[in-house]
């Protein structure tokens, strides 16, 4: 039995699968074929990016696969460095190319078209042998197979998978990350739990169409870090869950569960037991509403995060909006004092600079915009709040905002004249915060003369005169980091913070080699007049530190940057 994977990528609001991220989907999915029988030599992973370069031997590979399983879904709108999902013309390819069964899945299943539709025909794929899988795509390839031979896709019910198959399958899944074009450099995204507990729901959300919260058992998510370490993993985020405050959280009766410390312990001292050289550990997403509904208990998980994690993590909050109309038409989870209230907790125990060179643990803030309820001055609620967080001196680290992506069965599906009318307002607004929000709130988070430590060079800037390499540290978030030079790609360099974009910064190899170093990138050091760097570019090259004095003002200022 041939099988081959293809990873399309997913990005939801509650998981990540783009590089260098990997979706625990895929994992589950090949977990599942090995549960079933079928060895890993006959199973095949392709990223689809790997798929655009891909080799004849590859093509032989998909041409002669018994059975193809794509895995894709965008349900949240999003920006990538060097990597982009799959397209609907890239499947359609896909499934002409191959004679085999193909599978397809994943948040795809929500919808693709504008219609909304989950269909082939939607995809605009006329063929038999292609199947949308509606619900679980790893529980539908699980149950394809009967003692390593394939069944009528027909007969099989379309169904969500359990927490029990998962702790098998992403056990037993864990050697495809060996596969990954960028292995070891992967970024593991770890489930913790899916669905949402709340008995109303955001109007806009698709996290609710998993049910109920069904947690994971701590001890098989520490058993699947296990694996992945074992397979070569040093990148983990736990980041598959809406809440990870709300981890095996206890109903009280209230409309907001309230959390459990000890889990989260349990959890976070078992990964650093099984994992314990591991590169990053990061969370994602974090209900404001749940920290200000508890904050001692939730006090008590940011202590236990930062104890047991790797600095420069980011609990990023749900606000959505800071117009309380907004909040109560689309049964939001906080209101606009309530989050602040978090954003001030988290500030306290997390801004304390780390070993990375970014804080421990900052807030990050998701802004919807689109929603019933809104209005012009729902723009002006929001800019305001913001003015306020950053006159205040707290810290966030990231603002996302973003018009709301309408999916079918929930409330605000159908009102596509209400996400467009105030489009000219959203993009003048949304500018506004990048310039006198974004940029000043990045100057504080990461200062001038800030070392920032594991940069990996990622892409260069082809369109640029100059030389300029793009690189990013690995974690949740990762920030943008334009260095003036072609640096080697799949390289990791410590760099030190010389200037800011509005979402990005400049930087410069840390310590600087000052006798290879271009004048252009000299005159970049922290400090250094043009006349000084001029008379430093002259003398090169030096035999020592000692041959440098003279030629600037301030030699220990320079040294701290320099090497020769």
């Amino acid at each position: 039995m041939r099988t081959v994977i293809v990873d399309g990528y997913v990005d939801e609001p509650a998981c990540f699968g783009v590089p260098p991220y990997i979706s625990p989907y895929i994992r589950y999915i090949a977990g599942a074929m090995r549960e079933r029988g079928i060895t890993e030599d006959d199973i095949h992973y392709f990223t689809i990016d790997g798929l655009r370069t891909a080799t004849p031997e590859d093509v032989l590979a998909l041409k002669k696969a018994d059975l193809v399983v794509i895995l894709s879904g965008i349900t949240v709108p999003g920006k990538y460095l060097r990597s982009s999902p799959i397209t609907p013309g890239e499947i359609e390819n896909i499934c002409s190319l191959s004679s085999g069964l193909k599978v397809i899945g994943g948040p795809i299943r929500l919808g693709f078209s504008k219609e909304g539709g989950t269909g082939a025909k939607e995809l605009g794929i006329e063929a038999e042998d292609v199947v949308i899988a509606k619900k679980d795509i790893e529980a539908f390839v699980y149950d394809l197979f009967e003692n390593v031979s394939l069944l009528d896709p027909e007969d099989i019910e379309h169904r969500l998978r359990t927490v029990e198959e998962i702790g098998m399958w992403s056990r037993l899944g864990a050697f495809i990350i060996e596969r990954h074009p960028d292995y070891p450099y992967v970024m593991c995204e770890l489930e913790t739990y899916r669905g949402c507990g709340r008995k109303i729901h955001c109007s806009f959300c698709t996290e609710r169409f998993y049910g109920p919260s069904d947690y994971r058992p701590v001890s098989d998510v520490v058993d699947e870090v296990s694996s992945l370490y074992a397979a070569g993993a040093r990148y983990f985020r736990i980041g598959r869950q809406p809440d990870l405050f709300s981890f095996h959280a206890r109903d009280i009766g209230a409309d907001i569960l309230q959390p459990d410390p000890s889990v989260l312990e349990l959890l976070y001292s078992g990964i650093r037991k099984v994992a314990p050289e591991l590169k990053v550990l990061h969370m994602d997403n974090a209900n404001p509403a749940t920290i200000a509904a508890y904050p001692e208990q939730s006090l008590e998980i940011m202590k236990t995060i930062i104890r047991h994690h790797t600095s420069g993590d980011i609990a990023a909050l749900g606000m959505e909006t800071a117009d309380p109309n907004v909040v109560r038409a689309n049964d939001l989870k906080a209101m606009p004092e309530d989050v602040l209230d978090v954003i001030k907790m988290i500030n306290e125990v997390g801004a304390s600079r780390g070993s990375s060179g970014l804080p421990e643990l900052l807030p990050g803030l998701n802004f919807v915009h689109g929603l019933p309820g809104e209005t012009k001055n729902t723009f002006g609620m929001n800019y305001a709040f913001l003015k306020s967080v950053l006159d205040s001196g707290l810290l966030v680290r990231r603002i996302n905002i973003r018009q709301v992506m309408a999916f079918p069965d929930t409330r605000v599906y159908g009102n596509d004249e209400l996400v467009g009318k105030h489009k000219k307002v959203f993009l003048k607004y949304k500018e506004k915060i990048r310039k006198e929000i974004d940029l000043p709130m990045l100057r504080k988070v990461v200062p001038k003369g800030t070392v920032l430590r594991d940069v990996m060079c990622e892409v260069h800037d082809e369109s640029s005169k100059n030389e300029l390499t793009f690189g990013r540290q690995f974690g949740s978030y990762p920030l943008l980091v334009g260095i003036p030079l072609t640096l080697p790609l799949g390289k990791f360099t410590d760099v030190v913070i010389v200037g800011h974009g509005q979402r990005s910064v400049k930087a410069i190899p840390y310590p600087l080699e000052i006798n290879s170093a271009p004048l252009s990138v000299i005159r970049e050091i922290p400090g250094i007049s043009d006349l000084e760097a001029s008379n430093i570019y002259s003398g090169v090259p030096y035999a020592n530190e000692n041959e440098i004095l003279g030629k600037v003002q301030d030699v220990e200022k320079l040294l701290k940057y320099v090497v020769v």
